[in-house]
């Protein structure tokens, strides 16, 4: 028996994924098709699958074509599949010839004529419509998220709002068809969705004009700086079939997201202690040290070392501890926080003043994991044992700047998209909320 085997992600099965599985076919006597998962489609850099792993195989075994359907996990699955199912043919659409010439080591490779004119990506545009979306605020971030943008299809960043009027104009100027509006009613006029990446301390205010003007919200972190605010954001937008979500890039990223899933596989056992820093020296005049209220490194950074202690410890702690270092603006240089866990631990570092290594360890009772600095930017940790020669280490991609992750994730979501719900769940994103209120408390001269 001759057994053929493919790859793809088949995201909205169509022609021409059924013209190149019958001709795959065709080579052999049984045919194994292998679906690319959620998280290492994303990982591929494919950030707008629109159908779910369960639906993809599903839809693949609907058409009646494949002998045997199974997920490709991670780089690398395809020779481990091949020898474990002692495959004699890979087959690939033209449009990948040579990319898989490596695998010649092991079968033959086939590469068949792809049809043209049909892609996930064109039928994705046909299905989903085009999203509007304008910004609030144009600060250094902006430019980052602008460049980001173009690469998640179905989103059009089309104008840009700041109080400031000539400052957006300077803004505009550098990006050919960006439109300023002189009021945030203007901007929410002629568009399905915005961007807020103005001052911490508008964000609210901004959000909730949105939400009310039946507009979907991607705020930058910190989204509110009080519990009762987030609440009221993300219930509002439940009630009304809006999305609002909070713009933390390293949730959404494919390296932290694999790296959650294995400590909670408990392949480091149980975890009891995590201790996560995120320090950069800062030059004074930029708005961390100019914000005299909301300034700060907690307040910048503080949202970062909480994701994975959120994640992995849950929302509700029984203690929390601030140690900061007050500059003579009374904003905090560095602050070092501590939170309890019944007898688990977390210990994080926020600097603008003062630099650390910016790793992360979780130490649990089987192993510990380490992140390599800027674990933030996840792509290079390692499981490391009792024995020291026993390590595995995990290399996953962080593509440019790493908004293009939370981008796409929000524009899935308006769409309807099932399965990304879970990357910041808005009991975390509160829960945040109601620690950098109690620190701003904490924080207040005398």
């Amino acid at each position: 028996m001759k057994t053929v085997i493919t790859f793809g992600v088949f995201d909205q099965l169509h022609n021409g994924h059924i013209n190149l599985l019958r001709a795959s076919k065709e080579l052999g006597d049984f045919l194994i098709v292998a679906v690319a998962t959620d998280l290492y489609a994303l990982e591929r850099g494919k950030l707008c699958v629109a159908d779910t792993l369960q639906m993809r195989m599903q839809n693949i075994k609907n058409c009646g074509l494949a002998d045997l359907v199974v997920a490709e996990e991670y780089e690398g699955h395809k020779i481990d599949l091949i020898q474990k199912y002692h495959a004699d043919i890979v087959t690939a659409g033209s449009d990948w010839q040579g990319h898989f010439d490596y695998l010649k080591e092991y079968c033959d490779v086939i590469y068949l004529p792809r049809t043209e004119g049909i892609s996930s990506t064109k039928l994705r545009n046909q299905s989903y419509p085009k999203i509007r979306l304008g910004m609030i605020g144009n600060g250094r971030i902006a430019n980052r998220f602008l460049s980001e943008s173009v690469l998640i299809p179905g989103l059009e960043v089309s104008s840009v709002y700041n109080p400031h009027t000539m400052s957006a104009e300077r803004f505009a100027e550098k990006h050919i068809g960006l439109q300023v509006r002189s009021t945030a009613e203007e901007l929410f006029a002629e568009t399905d969705a915005v961007y807020i990446c103005s001052p911490h301390d508008t964000h609210y205010g901004y959000a909730k004009q949105a939400l009310e003007s039946g507009r979907h919200v991607l705020c930058e972190k910190p989204a509110v700086l009080k519990k009762a605010e987030a609440e009221e954001l993300f219930d509002f937008a439940a009630r009304n079939s809006l999305v609002f979500m909070e713009g933390i890039k390293t949730a959404y990223s494919p390296g932290f997201l694999r790296l959650i899933k294995l400590v909670k596989s408990g392949v480091i056992g149980d975890v009891y202690d995590i201790d996560a820093s995120f320090t950069r020296l800062t030059e004074a005049g930029v708005r961390e040290w100019q914000d005299r209220q909301y300034g700060g490194s907690f307040t910048e950074f503080g949202s970062y070392v909480l994701l994975p202690v959120l994640k992995l410890f849950g929302c509700t702690y029984d203690e929390i501890r601030f140690d900061s270092v007050l500059t003579e603006n009374g904003l905090d240089g560095y602050t070092k926080t501590t939170l309890i866990y019944g007898n688990q631990t977390a210990t994080l570092r926020t600097g603008l003043n003062v630099k650390t290594e910016g790793q992360m360890i979780i130490s649990g009772t089987k192993g510990y994991l380490h992140a390599e600095a800027p674990w933030w930017k996840t792509s290079v940790f390692e499981i490391r044992h009792e024995d020291p020669d026993r390590k595995e280490r995990y290399c996953v991609p962080f593509a440019g700047d790493g908004l293009r992750y939370e981008i796409a994730d929000f524009v899935c979501r308006i769409w309807g998209c099932s399965g990304r719900e879970n990357r910041l769940l808005p009991e975390e994103s509160i829960t945040m909320a109601g620690i950098m209120e109690s620190f701003l408390q904490k924080r207040k001269p005398g």
